[in-house]
């Protein structure tokens, strides 16, 4: 007798249907998931099986992380990266070649070539044979991490203790200036740049500074020079012993003038035009023992908003459109030591003084914890990077603020973001490891 399908089945008839049925829509929803991902698959590759099930893998430069749009993969025991995004926090050029599906990148002095599939790279013409080839994957070319860092001088190690790999960037040529009073037997400064008591100099830690900002200097109301300051700025008795250490031991010296705005002295300066000209010009009389001059004026904008702001903005920039006028001429460089564009004291138009002076220090720290906050210090970077060329930026770091660890993130901040170089505040108060932290990482400019 004939059944229809699925009328009149006895009950093992039932479930033998019922299982049959369940089968095929299994196989179909296979099926179905299998094509859509070799449809999706960037270039129509299917997914490698190293790719499958992959936990992130976190990538550290200088201790900060890098971050991917596509995730680190290993493959043979090979960590893969996204060449572009890693080209990038080293601040090594690449380009790519579609036609041949073929790397390049160059630092300026070191130059390599990767080729899709290919086990054979090139550093500097110079064939290396590759564990694992470059491959694309989501659209995005993956490159062997060990081989890329190595090949631009970087140290690379995995760490187990978060499953990820550190990498530090090798030691970059850049200004490395020390802050800021040196000269007598009461400071500690002195022992802890020259490795010896005042006036004795030995080379010390002097390999690792090659400027020396000079904080002597003061300014009063009406604009006169001040050598001791009510806030304990003072040039000292043995200055020209100073002067002359620093000449031996080939490092450049600035002369600070260091004013604060709570008592409204800068306030009432920059709203003067005869006191801003008496000022320029008794700076300029003294910075002829120099070879440049440091504005650290502090304080601005801290209380201001609306229109009080601007005209404080506006009166600082004529000041120092007045200082910097004289200074080229004189041949000599302008520095700015300014409070960080995302902190309270809001009175520094970073546009137009990045116009105006040779450099700026951004004082990129009293953010109120310790070490200083790893993205408040990037915020401040990347905010002034955004107005002033980052050739003309130094990161000023707080030693009393930061560990031998954390002072080579803040170091690693200055690489990445490609800044002229960092500002240690201060000597006296820079540890042992602190000096070998950045023995190790930075070569100072002189």
């Amino acid at each position: 007798m004939s059944r229809s399908k699925g009328a009149d089945l006895l009950p093992v008839d039932t479930m033998i249907f019922d299982f049959y049925c369940n089968e095929r829509l299994k196989m179909r929803r296979l099926l179905l998931l299998a094509l859509t991902v070799m449809i999706t698959v960037a270039g129509g590759f299917a997914l490698p099986a190293f790719a499958q099930d992959q936990q992130k893998i976190p990538v550290l430069i200088d201790e900060l992380p890098v971050a991917f749009d596509v995730q680190p993969v290993i493959q043979n025991g090979r960590t893969l990266v996204p060449f572009r995004v890693i080209a990038e926090a080293l601040n090594v050029k690449v380009t790519w070649d579609g036609t041949t599906q073929t790397i390049s990148a160059t630092d300026g002095k070191i130059s390599i070539r990767l080729q899709i599939g290919n086990k054979t790279a090139y550093r500097n013409e110079n064939p290396i044979t590759l564990d694992v080839p470059p491959q694309i994957l989501n659209g995005r070319t993956l490159i062997p991490l060990r081989f890329f860092s190595e090949a631009f001088g970087c140290q690379v190690a995995w760490d187990n203790s978060f499953n990820g790999v550190r990498i530090t960037s090798p030691p970059k040529e850049m200004a490395v200036i020390g802050f800021y009073a040196l000269g007598d037997s009461k400071t500690s400064s002195w022992t802890n740049l020259f490795g010896k008591p005042y006036p004795e100099t030995a080379k010390g830690n002097t390999d690792v500074i090659g400027e020396l900002a000079l904080g002597w200097y003061s300014l009063d109301k009406e604009g006169n020079l001040l050598t001791r300051s009510r806030t304990g700025w003072q040039r000292p008795d043995g200055w020209e012993k100073v002067l002359k250490a620093a000449n031996k031991y080939n490092l450049k010296t600035e002369m600070v003038v260091h004013v604060t705005d709570g008592d409204g002295t800068i306030s009432s300066l920059l709203k003067d035009e005869a006191s801003m000209t008496r000022a320029v010009n008794s700076i300029m009389e003294e910075a002829v023992l120099y070879q440049g001059v440091n504005l650290d004026f502090e304080g601005l904008g801290y209380r201001d908003d609306g229109e009080q702001l601007k005209a404080v903005k506006d009166g600082f920039n004529k000041f120092v459109r007045l200082l910097a006028e004289q200074v080229r001429t004189a041949n000599l460089t302008l520095t700015l030591t300014l409070h960080a564009p995302n902190s309270a004291y809001q009175g520094y138009d970073y546009k137009a003084l990045g116009e105006l002076a040779d450099r700026i220090i951004i004082m990129a720290y009293d953010y109120g914890s310790t070490p200083e906050p790893v993205t408040l210090v990037k915020q401040a970077v990347e905010t002034a990077k955004a107005l002033v060329p980052p050739e003309k930026l130094l990161l000023g770091i707080s030693a009393p603020t930061e560990t031998a660890e954390s002072i080579l993130t803040k170091v690693g901040i200055a690489k990445r973001y490609g800044l002229d170089g960092i500002a240690i505040w201060r000597l006296g108060l820079v540890t042992g490891e602190m000096w070998d932290a950045l023995r190790t990482n930075v070569i100072p400019r002189r």
